[in-house]
């Protein structure tokens, strides 16, 4: 059997995923958009490129909800960005009537799916989606901390200058400048990243990784990154699919750990067929601990925002 995986929203984040995940022979993907004709568009242009490539993997597109019934993994990745004189309350209000309805329509025809969320703001969104789904926390996860730490990860190869495979890291918190990089876990084929490089360094690339994706926006002038979180989304829906039980930092509902309860923070986790098989414990220094609950009660206040 061929899975299916539906991404909605065909900009530029669902284009990108949903081409790694068919360029994978993963699954086919029914991409969804209000654009219906730009989704079609995408998913033609996305299939003449196939016998390049040489992926089998179909890739259909449009504005209709009806092809995504029976889809096993749906990410949603539809929603605005916050544009010039948007006030967070306002761009969180937008988004949550998009998030809401896209959930409904998907969880009506898909009720068994697995929900990966990766509208902003993000942690909130994943809330929206868990709340209209009623699913439980194993099937709604969020794509935070995968493209966080692929980033932080970079900059230590980039400034190492070893391979990208041979690096590891990990960030908690939420998807924003509250997040946690860090370092004490980041390792290098085996190495931790202390031994590597000295504390100054080490400061300068958890600034970057917080602010990686307002550096990309600066860079772009108009839109945000889109190669770095397509991928990280992918990563994600390959670890589900191929029961991979990868162990990937993303926002989690968490009930206890890490000392907080009933709230979507960015920790480690296992990823695989059930969705969110465990949350991994590490343990945190005081120091670590208080900037982690700094960025939970960030997000409790964008929680306590959402529209009723």
């Amino acid at each position: 059997m061929r899975y299916k995986v539906t991404v909605v929203g065909a900009g530029n984040v669902g284009a990108t995923c949903a081409q790694l995940i068919a360029q994978a022979d993963v699954a086919d993907v029914v991409m969804v958009d209000v654009a219906a004709e730009l989704a079609t568009g995408k998913a033609l242009d996305m299939m003449e490129s196939a016998p390049v490539l040489g992926f089998n993997a179909r890739i259909s597109g449009g504005g209709d909800y009806d092809a995504t019934a029976g889809s096993q993994v749906c990410v949603v990745t539809a929603g605005l960005a916050r544009k010039p004189g948007m006030s967070r309350d306002d761009l969180l209000a937008k988004n949550t009537e998009i998030v809401s309805e896209v959930v409904r329509q998907l969880v009506s025809r898909s009720p068994e799916t697995i929900l990966i969320i990766v509208t902003n703001p993000l942690d909130a969104m994943c809330e929206v989606a868990r709340r209209v789904s009623g699913f439980p926390r194993e099937r709604v996860i969020g794509m935070a901390g995968v493209l966080d730490a692929a980033r932080m990860r970079w900059f230590i190869a980039e400034k190492l200058n070893v391979s990208v495979e041979d690096v590891d890291a990990f960030v908690l918190g939420g998807h924003g400048d509250t997040m946690v990089p860090l370092p004490r876990y980041a390792t290098v084929n085996g190495i931790p990243l202390p031994q590597l490089l000295d504390a100054e360094t080490i400061d300068k690339i958890n600034d970057r990784t917080k602010n990686g994706g307002a550096e990309i926006v600066n860079y772009y002038k108009t839109g945000s990154a889109y190669y770095a979180p397509g991928a990280s989304s992918y990563e994600m829906v390959a670890a589900i699919l191929h029961d991979k039980k990868k162990i990937l930092p993303c926002a989690v509902y968490l009930q206890g750990e890490y000392g907080h309860h009933n709230l979507f923070i960015g920790v480690p986790c296992t990823l695989g067929r059930g969705g969110m098989e465990g949350v991994i414990q590490l343990e945190l220094s005081p120091e670590e601990q208080a900037q982690l609950d700094k960025s939970a009660a960030a997000v409790q206040s964008l929680v306590e925002a959402l529209p009723k």
